[in-house]
């Protein structure tokens, strides 16, 4: 089995979701754990993260879903897979509608994998549809990026809410860690952060990913954060980061 299925959501875009997912990934890779990517988002971000070019993926996670085939994985570095996603994965809301059991399509197709990893990491679309439920009910935990704004901090009120729903499908999932990223110094940051604080106290992360450029020029460019620019904020960052989803987890 694997050690942890982890999934991380938020339904705000643009709050570090896939950044995170293959800057966490990739550390862990590098400390010698086993990890698995799941790209489920349409844009496929975390895809192109890795691979560039998209010429090279024939099947992705669409196909899987929709049409039952194995999961396509992809090695793209020692101890790290991905599965891929694609386009057609913006179209998976309306293809998945009438499904016998669609809530419980990725757990099954995840089955056969988990005992060849030691964490799985599924990276979500920013919406709380069929897809993003898919990944919560897959997942073991579930892991909430947000940016140190008003608007993902009313957010995080939705998440709860759909969380508490499906538990009544899987009583054991939980929340299991909030984390600030794109952090700077402004005086509403610091208020949002202490917000967080209090009201997530006893699964907020303590590292926060503060703002960087590095990070922004890394996506897309076929490297992690720690192959394009090591001694950057953000890959100290996540590196700290990392450390500590794993210290929580032995």
């Amino acid at each position: 089995m694997a050690q942890k299925i982890i999934t991380f959501a938020n339904h705000k875009g643009g709050v570090s979701k896939t950044t995170s997912t293959a800057s966490i990934g990739a550390c862990m890779a590098m400390k010698g754990k086993k990890v698995l990517l799941i790209d489920l988002d349409g844009q496929a971000n975390l895809t192109l993260y890795f691979i560039p070019n998209e010429d090279e993926i024939e099947t992705s996670i669409f196909d899987s879903l929709v049409n039952g085939v194995p999961l396509p994985v992809k090695h793209i570095r020692e101890n790290l897979d991905l599965v891929p996603s694609s386009l057609e994965m913006a179209s998976a809301e309306i293809a998945l509608t009438n499904l016998l059991a669609r809530e419980q399509l990725l757990s099954r197709l995840l089955e056969p994998l988990r005992k060849d990893y030691d964490y799985i990491l599924i990276d979500c679309p920013p919406s709380l549809g069929i897809v993003t439920t898919n990944a919560f009910i897959a997942a073991d935990e579930i892991i909430v990026p947000m940016t140190p704004e008003l608007l993902p901090l009313k957010g995080m009120r939705m998440l709860d809410a759909f969380v508490t729903t499906l538990q009544r499908v899987k009583p054991s999932l939980r929340l299991g860690g909030v984390f600030i990223a794109r952090f700077n110094h402004r005086k509403l940051n610091k208020v949002v952060e202490q917000a967080v604080k209090e009201r997530y106290e006893s699964i907020t992360m303590n590292t926060r990913i503060r703002e960087n450029i590095a990070l922004a020029e890394s996506a897309g460019s076929g490297k992690s954060i720690f192959e394009y620019d090591l001694n950057s904020n953000g890959a100290k960052d996540y590196l700290a980061l990392t450390e500590e989803i794993l210290s929580r987890n032995q």
